[in-house]
């Protein structure tokens, strides 16, 4: 496609803009220079922000500019959330953290060429400002009545908790970022997730204020959401990291392979960069065959190389499969293997144990009678190798890296035991 807004339009990306004649002009005309911020109120960014990420990369690739923001500032406060106030954070931890999201984000987009990305931070023109300054140059071009339509600040004015003065004046620092952005870089154009609306407009109307002149714009993407009704980007363990120390590559590549066929369509579309005809092949496989889990596959694969590189892809794939049979267990590094153990049951115990007890204890079974009429049947393997005695116990050789054992009944029920003694 030639036209990215019929581009982003296709794959589920155009949720709302200002003026979308204006805006699918100014980016035929462009190259248009846009931005889009991230806040560090956390060690890492999670799959959420993917979205936005891998929209800032298909922008550049259709030849805009993009100004990665890493909140340094807004990172001290953080936008309200709409149930409670936020921790704020000490300055040295919200400057490490800083760092981390760069060293994230710059991976997904180039700094080459005449669109060459930029990463900014706009601690540097906030931490100079007296609040005088800020309160006659800035704060006097909002109006709080507005400001209080802003849903996650209306939510919390109905709480028993409310909102305090710091968390209420963050709409006006992120506008602050979109008219410094437009003077210092020429930016026009905003970018973020539907649920920042109040906050890509705020930037919007102080331009317009303080630069008649300019023409600006914002660009919104849907919210993620999951068919079943649960929060995208959440398993029972919490969100899912980009950070590898936080969410294993293991972890990250089973949440992909793990998508609801619902959903699958619509993640494809929103976060690969596989062509039309790819994604709708993809898509009818997923209907003809949506056991063999193709698109799953794809965007898991396509993911985790994305983030964490092909070698651990392919080190995870290659755990994803000898789990289940189809490769060898043996061959897994330790680190990958204690990754994909730590995602199925598991138990540590201090000795080996008969196979019956640890069928029956890591709860593959109900009971020890049951296992042994899983291994009579046929069903029971440890490391993928069948069971063939009711009474067999494992050996110190058969324990993986000297401390693991893999069991499986049947085809797909697996488990693991972890042998901490003698």
């Amino acid at each position: 496609m030639t036209d990215i807004v019929d581009e982003l339009k296709w794959r589920g990306l155009f949720a709302l803009s200002t003026d979308e004649g204006a805006l699918r002009k100014a980016l035929a005309d462009g190259p248009v220079t846009f931005y889009c911020g991230f806040d560090p109120t956390a060690p890492s960014l999670h799959v959420g922000h993917l979205v936005q990420v891998l929209t800032m990369r298909r922008l550049q690739q259709a030849g805009h500019r993009p100004l990665a923001l890493v909140g340094g500032a807004t990172g001290l406060i953080g936008d309200p959330r709409p149930t409670a106030e936020r921790t704020l954070n000490d300055p040295e931890t919200v400057a490490g953290w800083v760092e981390k999201l760069r060293g994230q984000i710059e991976p997904f987009l180039s700094f080459e060429g005449e669109n060459a990305a930029v990463m900014v931070n706009n601690l540097d023109w906030t931490r100079n400002l007296s609040a005088i300054e800020f309160l006659r140059d800035i704060g006097k071009h909002f109006r709080v009545n507005k400001m209080l339509t802003k849903d996650s600040v209306a939510r919390r004015l109905e709480s028993d908790q409310g909102i305090s003065y710091t968390e209420f004046s963050y709409q006006i620092l992120q506008g602050m970022d979109f008219l410094q952005l437009y003077r210092r870089y020429g930016c026009t154009l905003q970018q973020g997730g539907s649920d920042q609306w109040g906050n890509l407009t705020a930037g919007l109307d102080l331009i317009h204020r303080l630069e008649p002149d300019a023409e600006v714009h914002a660009l919104a993407t849907p919210l993620m959401t999951k068919a079943d009704g649960t929060k995208f980007g959440k398993t029972e363990s919490g969100a899912v990291w980009l950070d590898p120390e936080m969410t294993t590559p293991y972890a990250f590549y089973q949440f992909w392979l793990n998508t609801d066929d619902r959903d699958i369509s619509r993640y494809m579309r929103i976060l690969s960069f596989r062509s039309r005809e790819e994604l709708e092949e993809l898509e009818r496989q997923t209907e003809e065959r949506p056991q063999a889990r193709a698109a799953q596959r794809a965007l898991a694969e396509e993911l985790t190389t994305l983030v964490h590189g092909a070698e651990q892809t392919a080190a995870v794939v290659a755990a994803s499969r000898a789990l289940f049979g189809q490769g060898e267990l043996t061959g897994l590094d330790e680190r990958t293997l204690a990754a994909a153990l730590h995602e199925v049951p598991h138990i540590k115990v201090a000795g080996l144990a008969p196979v019956v007890d640890l069928f029956a204890e890591v709860g593959l079974v109900p009971s020890k009678s049951a296992a042994r009429r899983t291994i009579k049947e046929g069903g029971a393997y440890v490391n993928n190798v069948k069971v063939a005695a009711e009474d067999a116990v494992p050996a110190r050789e058969d324990l993986l890296h000297g401390r693991w054992l893999v069991l499986r009944r049947g085809k797909k029920n697996l488990a693991a035991v972890e042998v901490t003694g003698g």
